[in-house]
């Protein structure tokens, strides 16, 4: 058998995930792709276009892991998402707490890094606050209340919860037949939403759609194919190269935030190294920097006044809780996690989008005028 060469593979993986997420970054700064954009422009301006990329990117996601999955690429049931112990409670409040959030920090993780990368100061200390409420919720006194609250209430699933999984168990029909088929028409459902409005029919905005779709599948190929080893020399047992969870990743931007601070302020301990997911987080940001820079939109930019600072702060604070209880943010859950045709995914989108609906009513009850005054 031959002997894989663990050391030369794992740089192969941080590069290409550095490069798809250069790439992506980019990509999310030249057409402005946003989560909460998309929730703020039908809220403000009756405008569904960033919605419909979200949803675009969505569907093709779906059918790409669908197609990866059926001809054997990957292994669905390898992700983080699908396991059979569905934390419905605290998907759901986890979800809607990040979509306030996002609301309050002026965009989600993966915009956050993109304004990072356009020389926005204030997402510098949101990436900061926000990996570090997302590191104690994982390790820290927020870990432990999360535990012993929310995440006791569960249901545990006879099957993995993916749709393809809980429907098999059903029908009787085979796994990989059924989840080709799911994954196709979802999928495509999603696709033909996006695309029944002829003035989406943009350029950007299919560019934007289908380019984000496509990068979350190509990490998903990179983690679960391309990092894959059947067979670790030194472990002998099968491992998925460099992901912090140790199991088949796409990308997902709050807990690499935290990684990736831990990942600076260990850097002298060696068992500290480069993961799928923090090469992720720099990619994301010199992919916006390099546009910017190239188009001359790169402006620094600071807080106005102490509310807009407190307003930043309690939004990171709320995505880092929000999204590692949700176990994911709108790119984790509603991207990654979604393509996957998790339960858990299809619990937290809807969250997503009413967290940040609350969060605009909220600005808008603030930004109201006073009749007392």
């Amino acid at each position: 058998m031959e002997v894989v060469d663990i050391a030369s593979l794992g740089k192969s993986v941080l590069w290409a995930t550095f490069v798809i997420t250069f790439l992506l970054g980019a990509v999310m700064q030249k057409t402005g792709f946003c989560s909460m954009g998309a929730v703020s422009d039908i809220f403000i301006m009756s405008s569904w276009d960033r919605l419909r990329q979200w949803f675009l990117a969505i569907g093709v996601a779906i059918v790409g892991f669908a197609l990866m999955s059926y001809f054997g690429l990957i292994d669905p049931l390898k992700s983080v998402y699908t396991g059979n112990k569905l934390l419905w409670l605290s998907t759901i409040i986890g979800s809607i707490l990040f979509g306030i959030g996002m609301v309050l920090s002026s965009g989600c993780g993966s915009k956050t890094l993109v304004r990072i990368g356009g020389g926005n100061l204030k997402s510098i200390i949101v990436f900061m606050v926000l990996g570090l409420t997302a590191y104690m919720t994982m390790r820290g006194f927020l870990g432990v209340i999360r535990i012993n609250t929310l995440d006791t209430v569960f249901i545990t699933l006879n099957t993995p919860q993916d749709l393809p999984s809980i429907f098999s168990a059903i029908t009787g029909i085979a796994r990989a037949n059924l989840h080709l088929a799911l994954g196709l028409i979802v999928g495509f459902a999603f696709i033909a939403y996006a695309l029944a409005s002829k003035v989406f029919w943009t350029i950007e905005n299919l560019f934007a759609g289908v380019a984000v779709g496509l990068a979350i599948c190509a990490v998903w190929w990179v983690s679960g194919n391309l990092g894959y080893v059947a067979e670790d020399p030194n472990t002998l047992e099968e491992v998925f190269l460099l992901t912090n969870s140790g199991r088949m990743e796409s990308l997902s931007f709050v807990a690499p935030y935290a990684y990736s601070l831990d990942w600076l302020m260990m850097f002298s301990d060696t068992s500290k190294v480069l993961t799928v997911g923090i090469i992720a987080v720099l990619g994301m940001i010199l992919g916006s920097a390099a546009v910017a820079i190239l188009t001359k939109s790169f402006r620094w930019e600071s807080f106005r006044n102490a509310e807009d600072t407190a307003s930043h702060l309690v939004g990171a604070c709320l995505m880092g809780f929000g999204g590692v209880t949700a176990i994911g943010c709108t790119v984790g859950q509603g991207l990654s996690g979604i393509s996957t045709l998790a339960l858990g995914s299809f619990l937290a989108l809807p969250g997503f989008i009413f967290g940040a609906y609350l969060g605009l009513r909220y600005l808008q009850f603030r930004l109201a005028p006073n009749p007392c005054s």
